[in-house]
């Protein structure tokens, strides 16, 4: 014969689980990953944000996409790069993959308060670039120091397609200065072609 044990434990147990079931979620709401709704795309849930809406947000849009990236001489691909709105379209994120294991990755984003994009470019191999500019025209120049490189300048330069029609992407040229912005020497010429798989 088994001998009967209280049952006051098991009591117990289940008033202290429904007690802090009840005190964590006070609201009785349901998880977000439960909750039921319409699903929103990105690019709705970009249009949904109003604190980067004004037109200013939109002008290095013409860099956003999936492109294979080369020098605008020579047909081989010396990368990858994937360019996307983050954070409800405020921010544009470019993801870089070179062949030889160099990564990067750039923030840019229009700063409404002066009035200039300000991008940032972080990389594997311990490389930061801060630089800032404007829309000039149809091209988007952005210009700062490389503290790594001796304090040189360095301005980068994008157009857009339709400024490029014969080369079919985006190009971006970046030029160093050793004499504080006097004279100029090229650094690198790049063109973003839409990526083949």
């Amino acid at each position: 014969m088994m001998k009967s044990t209280p049952s006051w434990p098991k009591i117990s147990t289940v008033a202290l689980v429904a007690f802090f079931t009840i005190h964590a979620n006070p609201t009785n709401e349901r998880p977000l990953s439960e909750k039921k709704g319409p699903s929103t795309s990105p690019a709705q849930q970009f249009t949904n944000s109003s604190f980067c809406s004004a037109p200013e947000y939109r002008q290095f849009d013409f860099w956003v996409g999936d492109w294979d990236v080369s020098d605008v001489d020579k047909p081989e691909i010396v990368a990858r790069a994937q360019v996307d709105r983050m954070l409800d379209g405020c921010v544009l994120r470019e993801d870089y993959h070179g062949p030889n294991g160099m990564e990067g990755q750039s923030f840019s984003i229009y700063d409404a308060s002066r009035k200039v994009w300000q991008q940032t470019w972080v990389t594997n191999r311990g490389k930061l670039l801060v630089i800032e500019g404007n829309l000039q025209g149809s091209e988007m120049v952005l210009s700062g120091v490389d503290h790594q490189r001796a304090d040189q300048q360095v301005r980068g330069t994008w157009k857009p397609p339709a400024l490029t029609p014969a080369n079919g992407g985006v190009r971006e040229t970046a030029v160093i200065s050793t004499d504080g912005g006097k004279t100029w020497q090229p650094w690198f010429d790049l063109m973003f072609r839409p990526h083949k798989p």
